[in-house]
């Protein structure tokens, strides 16, 4: 077992890999929350365009739960489920699937500093910039 994936076990001894944090290490945070709403597709239902119940049961396989009874999917649903319409939109499953991963909890704070320095430079950056405009160091 490599270093990564040594660190990828579950820390709390719940005995699951936590991949999360390897993948998001790999493909970058925009390209990891792309995967995550992918996911989020497989396991919607299409009539209602959100994971219920019934879309998590029929699919509970294809995340490996198979064994999981109808009690434990449900409190995963309610667990996620913000809104209280009993279902999961795609922004409470991407949020469950952080809050799952410890690793990649505590990664998630720098994604946020790092996306509000990329939006703070996009918007203000060629004025910070541009001491010319404004003279230097006035306000």
């Amino acid at each position: 077992m490599g270093l990564e994936a040594a660190a990828a076990v579950d820390p709390a001894g719940a005995g699951f890999m936590d991949y999360f944090p390897v993948m998001a290490r790999r493909l970058g945070e925009q390209d990891f929350m792309e995967e995550l709403c992918k996911g989020f597709e497989l396991l919607a239902d299409p009539a209602t365009g959100t994971i219920t119940l019934g879309s998590l049961k029929r699919n509970a396989a294809l995340l490996g739960l198979e064994e999981l009874g109808e009690e434990e999917l449900r409190a995963m649903v309610v667990q996620g489920d913000y809104d209280g319409d009993g279902a999961l939109n795609q922004h409470e499953f991407c949020i469950l699937m952080v809050r799952m991963s410890p690793s990649l909890l505590c990664e998630a704070e720098e994604w946020l500093e790092d996306a509000i320095g990329d939006e703070l430079l996009e918007e203000f950056g060629d004025w910070a910039m541009d001491e010319d405009d404004c003279g230097a160091g006035s306000l």
